[in-house]
């Protein structure tokens, strides 16, 4: 079977580089399935889980706090705005980021901070559910 190349880097450093039969992420209008010789493509990615399904069939999961996505036909291209590889994911810390954006967005003075806070909160919701689904007894 064929694979694809996957390279996720993010403003902390590369985060993941290797070989993959399928590859899903969070892009800005519904997540995507990409395979081997995919049509080239390039979106905006939201908040969420990017899942790498290696070649042996094991999965490996990285949170992206949105960014770029590009497909070419044999590669795959995360650009990140902030990424977490699961072995780094820490709840506590993910549940504080998510009380410290609300306690924003309540703060709020006008509609920038507002849509700042907003976005933070959309982020910090997501790494917390990232966490979250990794931590329960079925890992998904």
């Amino acid at each position: 079977m064929a694979n694809i190349h996957v390279d996720i880097v993010a403003a902390e450093g590369h985060i993941h580089s290797g070989e993959a039969q399928m590859v899903f992420a969070p892009a800005e209008m519904g997540d995507v399935g990409i395979a081997p010789r995919h049509a080239p493509l390039l979106t905006r990615l939201r908040p969420g889980t990017v899942r790498v399904q290696q070649p042996d069939g094991a999965e490996l999961e990285f949170f992206v706090g949105g960014g770029i996505l590009e497909i070419q036909p044999h590669l795959v291209t995360v650009l990140a705005d902030t990424a977490l590889r699961a072995k780094d994911a820490d709840e506590a810390a993910a549940l504080a980021a998510k009380q410290a954006a609300e306690e924003k967005l309540a703060g709020a003075k006008d509609e920038m901070d507002t849509a700042r806070a907003q976005q933070e909160l959309i982020e910090a919701a997501a790494r917390l559910q990232f966490v979250q689904k990794l931590k329960s007894p079925r890992g998904h």
